[in-house]
């Protein structure tokens, strides 16, 4: 028997990694599970706004522009595509919408990975909400080689925070899960560094990974959700995904159902209320000493409230502050 050629061999080697790397195309990634459910399914998506001045009073923006959300941008995709991960940086398209609300950039990433990659099956939106507590939805499909949910909602103002959900899998084994819901929190892009709402663009110089804004990281008084008295921070938001069942009509909204899972929250009854400490700024400096010689004199210094407290917060200590002395200059 003939022994093959270098060029028979090297042709046969390049044709059997071919193979490899087309049937790992439609695998998922680290051991995922593989969603054998059949038909595409569709979900209703319902973002939720909380972000009050009751929960969240610190610093909370009143006026130009108001406490608000951005649209919601998102995308149904494989597990081999990514928009955004914690501890991992931004693209430039998340970039420009984190800082400035701008969806371009970050909408044709999602169409070049699904063109090169084939990992996007749609990309869906939802409008704006005017508002810190306030709702908007919109309507997205699945498919079993796309059964991952991520998107992200800008937090306006800020300087470059968001909430969203990173690769929410929809589908459980055979079967598409009929109801998820998620409380969100937020998170800093990494792309710059300003602490409180309106802080002026101040780039973050070399780029960050995105990490989580919790009630004591970024550990600084000025950082607008630092609330050292809070284990944790209440959530921000929620998003909440119904699956629609399919008439000859029309999409109508199957029962929902809530079984116990990692990922769904049962949603608090109230509005959590978070106590704000009052905060005062350094004492100034001692003014003279004043009074007739041969005795006492008085001399003051005074400081200034920085954050007013509220919802039972602690209150203001004294703004003033006397003391004894012997006058310098005497009358």
């Amino acid at each position: 028997m003939e022994n093959p050629s270098p060029a028979a061999a090297l042709g046969r080697a390049l044709w059997a990694l071919l193979l490899a790397t087309l049937g790992a195309a439609g695998l998922p990634r680290g051991g995922e599970s593989v969603c054998s459910a059949r038909a595409p399914a569709k979900y209703s998506i319902t973002f939720t706004g909380k972000w009050s001045q009751t929960a969240f009073p610190k610093q909370y923006p009143m006026f130009r522009p108001p406490a608000q959300w951005s649209s919601l941008l998102g995308a149904a995709h494989s597990s081999d595509y990514s928009m955004w991960r914690k501890n991992q940086y931004v693209s430039n398209g998340l970039r420009d919408f984190a800082e400035r609300g701008e969806a371009w950039a970050l909408m044709k990433e999602i169409e070049a990975a699904g063109e090169a990659l084939q990992s996007v099956h749609a990309v869906f939106s939802a409008p704006a909400v005017p508002s810190g507590t306030g709702q908007t939805s919109t309507e997205l499909e699945v498919q079993r080689r796309h059964s991952l949910v991520s998107f992200v909602v800008r937090i306006v103002p800020s300087p470059d925070w968001f909430v969203g959900v990173d690769s929410l899998d929809l589908c459980d084994g055979d079967r598409w899960r009929e109801q998820a819901a998620l409380d969100l929190y937020p998170y800093d892009a990494g792309t710059d560094s300003g602490f409180t709402f309106s802080s002026p663009n101040f780039a973050t110089i070399p780029q960050d990974t995105v990490t989580e804004i919790t009630s004591s990281s970024p550990s600084h008084p000025a950082n607008s959700f630092y609330y050292p008295r809070l284990k944790a921070l209440p959530p921000i938001a929620r998003v909440t995904l119904v699956r629609l069942r399919q008439s000859p009509r029309a999409f109508v909204p199957s029962a929902p159902v809530l079984p116990s899972r990692d990922n769904e929250i049962i949603d608090s009854a109230s509005v959590p209320e978070t106590p704000l400490d009052c905060e005062v700024s350094l004492w100034s400096s001692w003014g003279l000493c004043g009074g007739p010689c041969g005795r006492l004199g008085a001399k003051s210094r005074t400081r200034y409230v920085r954050v007013q407290p509220a919802n039972n917060g602690s209150p203001c200590p004294e703004l003033e502050e006397e003391a004894e002395c012997v006058p310098d200059n005497c009358v």
